[in-house]
């Protein structure tokens, strides 16, 4: 039998994708979310409803699984109050349930759906790669940065396996230019999670989710140790037009950075 996985954020956009995928290739999913799963189940996969915010529901839910695929959370910019809970309670409940599996069973796998706005405040053009400091262009980024800091911590103080996606523009296909830089087509995006998921060790691992896109603005992350190899390109789709403002066209986070919610409750 297929490894059992964990996809939280089901009922997502991406998890709507993955799903299918996943079990096409012979996978045997667990899907949450805390709202109903839209779709027909894919063949060996059950749903579970659960709260991130909820440990014990969280701990539940890991239980027994190979790796999970951590989708789940905020996946805007939102007031930091409506952050916290889905988004650093939720990668906390799920790297804790990962260091306690049930006995006999090895601690599973974490692959963290980060994000590009862990770095979105650098300017465009330049090409980053993941030694590079953040630079948060909101509380969600913010979150995402924590989440790949506490698979740091979990690696070297416990050895639970973590993948970080740093996931730039997930999209059938681009739609304005700085998607030229930015977009993971879903055929890489499955291709991603796959050698995350099958890489035969990853230790603390942080890749960038981006498409082998002429223009990319990133670099020197993990892709080789786990065997990703993008294989799409957004240029065949150029030129595309520029949207928003002008701080919007400026950074890497494009619309991200040009909001504010520190004042929101």
């Amino acid at each position: 039998m297929g490894k059992l996985l964990v996809l939280t954020g089901a009922s997502g956009t991406l998890g709507r994708f993955l799903a299918p995928a996943l079990a096409a290739q012979g996978y045997r999913l667990r899907l949450s979310d805390i709202v109903a799963f839209p779709d027909p189940l894919p063949e060996g996969a059950s749903f579970h409803p659960a709260d991130l915010a909820d440990a014990g529901a969280v701990a539940d839910l890991l239980a027994g699984c190979d790796a999970v695929l951590h989708f789940g959370g905020i996946s805007v910019e939102k007031p930091w109050a409506q952050i916290v809970g889905p988004n650093l309670l939720g990668v906390t409940h799920i790297f804790e349930a990962a260091r306690t599996p049930l006995p006999g069973h090895r601690m599973p796998r974490v692959i963290f759906a980060s994000s590009n706005h862990t770095i979105g405040f650098y300017e465009r053009g330049t090409v980053l790669s993941t030694d590079d400091p953040y630079r948060t262009d909101g509380y969600y980024g913010l979150s995402k940065a924590y989440g790949e800091l506490l698979g740091r911590m979990m690696f070297d103080k416990h050895g639970v396996e973590n993948v970080h996606l740093r996931i730039g523009s997930a999209l059938p296909a681009p739609t304005e230019a700085r998607h030229l830089a930015t977009w993971l087509s879903l055929a890489d995006l499955l291709r991603l999670v796959i050698a995350a998921l099958e890489a035969a060790q990853t230790g603390h691992a942080i890749v960038w989710g981006v498409s082998a896109n002429q223009g990319r603005w990133w670099q020197g992350d993990d892709a080789a140790r786990i065997g990703y190899v993008p294989q799409d390109d957004a240029a065949r789709f150029a030129p595309l037009s520029e949207r928003g403002d002008a701080l919007t066209r400026q950074y890497q986070g494009g619309s991200f950075a040009a909001q504010d919610n520190s004042r929101a409750g």
